[in-house]
């Protein structure tokens, strides 16, 4: 079976029955129409007459920290850079502290290549 993992990705595999304790097993009915090409909208609307959670699920947007313009970001999605990197931002009140913390705090967990 799939090894320990959390949150969204362990959802979806309860969902799908790829854990020992999931209570169906709809994996095939995924993977098939998925492999002859059929888009994932038409998938989830033929899963949700079986099982309607699995299409709710929705990831995070992925932010590319050394491309984005940070001012043009949500605090919600500023509060979720700083959370991902286990850090806290206790004196923010406005957007524009957010902003300099992640600034502050870049080096340290964006890595520039080469």
């Amino acid at each position: 079976m799939i090894p320990l993992i959390s949150g969204k990705e362990n959802r979806f595999c309860y969902y799908v029955g790829g854990l020992e304790d999931s209570a169906t097993g709809i994996l095939n009915e995924i993977s098939k129409p998925l492999s002859w090409g059929m888009p994932s909208e038409k998938v989830c609307e033929k899963l949700k007459k079986k099982d309607s959670q699995i299409c709710q699920l929705r990831y995070d947007k992925q932010i590319d920290l050394k491309t984005v313009d940070l001012k043009k970001l949500k605090v919600r999605d500023l509060k979720k850079i700083l959370n991902d990197w286990d850090e806290s931002c206790i004196d923010c009140i406005e957007k524009g502290d957010f902003i300099k913390k992640i600034e502050e705090l870049k080096p340290f967990y964006v890595k520039n290549e080469l």
